[in-house]
């Protein structure tokens, strides 16, 4: 089939590779403008821009899909469009244009977690399984029906930042699977069944960690908002990143209170949380144990 393929960032780049190397033909990939990234901010393409320009793929740069860009994709009279986390709404006329209309791969499985956050909404929820499904695009949110999905463990120390990728491998699998059974008509799409969960994009203020929680839960909104937002508390009056954390046995400790010998606990709700690697405001990345022989007094996390 003649495919479209809208995507961005990193985990959207194994699907595109994996369309790529198959029978089917890429006729435009779609991705969001070049941005800047970084302290210097540099201008720079998509992680999807940058592998299309690796495999000679022709692309159309677009912030959304307006009048301009509908007009160019309905010209390239594809068979079926395939979004993999492109960042962009798709409304008619050009949802009905392709001939099979567009497909979605979505990181959760359906109806749990829609919107834009659904790996870092499952780990911060606890969830012990994840997924992903392939549904058709229509005009409410994740909300068509599936033609595809596999449900995948998470393992209990996941963050967000090792289980995307996972998923993204997964369900490049999948996804090829699916289109061809679109390709052959062997296709059979179900309505999504259960109740629906929201996973809205997180803010800056969904990382901020609450220590009176259980040590689970707290280590949970660690796992889920990282690399992004970023996990952080505050040290006296300022932030402190946690880069990494891991979960420790009972410790009679307050809320917020430091304590440990060789590591740095953090007492909880319940039980503690041992502090890994940290990054105080206005300095660089650093041994949680090194940061706290810096401290000059007593400070409580809050």
């Amino acid at each position: 089939m003649r495919l479209i393929f809208a995507g961005t960032p990193d985990a959207a780049v194994p699907a595109l590779e994996a369309f790529a190397a198959s029978q089917h033909e890429i006729v435009r990939v779609v991705t969001r403008p070049p941005a800047p990234l970084g302290r210097k901010r540099v201008v720079m393409p998509s992680p999807v821009h940058a592998a299309a320009d690796r495999l000679g793929l022709p692309v159309l740069p677009a912030a959304r899909l307006d009048a301009d860009a509908t007009a160019r994709l309905t010209a390239d009279a594809a068979d079926l469009a395939v979004v993999v986390a492109y960042g962009g709404l798709v409304r008619e006329p050009l949802l009905s244009a392709p001939v099979h209309g567009w497909i979605n791969l979505h990181f959760s499985l359906l109806p749990r977690w829609r919107g834009a956050a659904p790996v870092q909404h499952a780990l911060i929820a606890g969830d012990r399984t994840t997924g992903v499904d392939v549904f058709r695009l229509e005009a409410g949110l994740d909300t068509g029906p599936v033609v595809a999905r596999e449900a995948v463990p998470i393992v209990p120390d996941e963050t967000a930042a090792a289980l995307l990728p996972r998923l993204a491998g997964i369900g490049a699998r999948v996804l090829a699977a699916a289109v061809d059974r679109i390709a052959d008509g062997s296709a059979a799409f179900a309505p999504q069944a259960g109740a629906a969960t929201a996973a809205p994009k997180l803010s800056l203020d969904d990382g901020r960690l609450d220590w009176t929680l259980p040590a689970q839960r707290v280590h949970d909104r660690y796992r889920g908002c990282t690399p992004e937002p970023g996990a952080w508390t505050t040290a006296g009056e300022r932030r402190l990143k946690v880069l990494e954390a891991a979960l420790a046995p009972e410790a009679a400790l307050d809320p917020g209170e430091l304590g440990g010998e060789r590591e740095v606990l953090v007492g909880c709700g319940e039980g503690a949380l041992p502090l890994l690697r940290v990054q105080p405001e206005g300095r660089g990345a650093m041994p949680a144990a090194d940061w706290r022989r810096g401290l000059g007094a007593a400070v409580r996390l809050s």
